[in-house]
């Protein structure tokens, strides 16, 4: 049997939901969110794993309400806020919570576009949904974009006041601005995914509840756009990924690389659903890069053992992928590829060009990757000194510990 959720993993699951639902009643984005953050505060403070209401969502939603009315109260005149405040319902009683189990879902999703806005700029829409939606912190979202964190948090405060400002309604929105929206709403969700599965920070490797959340929203949201290939490729890629989770960690929380792993461990059920997800998707096209990812993760997957894994065709498919995604990541995925099909000095070349990218060039990934294909060419000294300047440069603890193990099997 499962282990039950942590309060903290409560709270996190259902913080999208109580500010979607908390903005559909009331409005006013920016400040329902501080409300909502004061409420899940509350809560990790009042509640005990013996004492969590029989309706946290309820109580949560009542808790913010009851803020977010103090807050507008602040901010208004004595007329004004007497006005509103006589036109406020607010419910006492908390929701079924059946009912707010299906009302939380379509808010979240509903969320999600919201923050979506076509005011903002991609990078704020997407900004945006990770802190409300996600639930990310700025500096995870900071290491997400590779800019300062100051940044992040000029950015998210800009998009709040202007959600707000715009007095855009709570709803899913018609097909046209949907489409429009549609490009943040999915890199967002392939952001909340790939914090959960490769966790940026802390002690764990993995956040499961973000993994498991960005699946859920996006089984939403190809459900809502069926004929979206690129939708139905996020989906595979997530569900492709997320097949190999249980075996990435020993059993003392080490990182295990796909080279080592058991895959015997790894989940059939997921891998035949992506699988048939990205074939379908391809099959229709066009092409974009989800689907391109996606089918670079069923040919591993599919893969016995590394030694049979089609590496020729995914550097072909990466090669498509840079056309349509030249970014830093995607590049040293690329180098890796060349590698094995081509040999390290050849992936070592292609790594040299991202030295100078300032997106990457202090990401510990680059690091790592150089230390990777040293060893492969078989320079010792240098691999290790490249495993240490990674295990430096990374915040997962983690990362931290694998990255110096492998300097550590490296002294001559």
């Amino acid at each position: 049997m499962a282990p039950a959720p942590s309060i903290e993993d409560l709270l996190r699951r259902m913080a999208p939901e109580v500010l979607g639902a908390v903005v559909r009643r009331y409005g006013h984005f920016d400040l329902a969110e501080d409300a909502v953050q004061e409420a899940l505060l509350t809560a990790s403070r009042q509640w005990s794993p013996g004492a969590i209401p029989e309706s946290p969502r309820g109580w949560l939603i009542t808790v913010a309400s009851r803020r977010l009315i103090d807050l507008l109260r602040a901010d208004a005149s004595r007329r004004e806020r007497e006005h509103a405040a006589a036109q406020w319902a607010l419910v006492e009683q908390p929701v079924a919570p059946a009912e707010l189990h299906v009302t939380g879902s379509d808010d979240t999703l509903i969320l999600l576009f919201m923050c979506a806005h076509p005011a903002l700029s991609l990078s704020s829409q997407i900004a945006l949904t990770l802190r409300a939606v996600g639930g990310l912190t700025t500096a995870e979202i900071a290491r997400a974009f590779l800019v300062p964190e100051a940044t992040i948090s000029r950015r998210i405060t800009r998009a709040k006041q202007t959600v707000t400002a715009s007095h855009v309604p709570f709803r899913v929105p018609p097909a046209d601005e949907r489409q429009e929206r549609l490009k943040a709403v999915q890199h967002a969700l392939y952001l909340i995914f790939n914090e959960g599965y490769v966790a940026t920070s802390g002690q764990n490797l993995h956040r499961v509840e973000l993994t498991a959340e960005a699946i859920r929203l996006t089984r939403l949201l190809h459900r809502l756009i069926q004929q979206d290939v690129e939708v139905a490729g996020l989906l595979a890629l997530m569900l492709l990924t997320d097949a190999r989770r249980a075996a990435r960690a020993a059993p003392d929380g080490a990182l295990i690389p796909m080279a080592r792993q058991d895959r015997g461990l790894w989940d059939e059920r997921l891998i035949t659903e992506g699988v048939a997800l990205v074939t379908e998707a391809m099959r229709r096209g066009p092409v974009g890069p989800y689907q391109l990812q996606a089918a670079i993760a069923a040919l591993h997957d599919e893969s016995r053992d590394l030694e049979g894994t089609d590496w020729p065709q995914i550097h072909a498919l990466y090669e498509v992928l840079l056309e349509l995604d030249e970014n830093p990541v995607v590049r040293l995925n690329h180098a890796v590829a060349l590698a094995m099909v081509d040999g390290p000095r050849a992936g070592l070349e292609a790594l040299s060009e991202l030295e100078a990218d300032p997106r990457i060039a202090g990401d510990h990934r680059l690091h790592a990757v150089r230390g990777h294909l040293l060893e492969m060419a078989g320079e010792k000294a240098e691999a290790r000194e490249s495993y240490l300047t990674a295990a430096k440069q990374a915040t997962s603890l983690a990362q931290q510990r694998y990255l110096n193990g492998q300097a550590a099997l490296l002294v001559s």
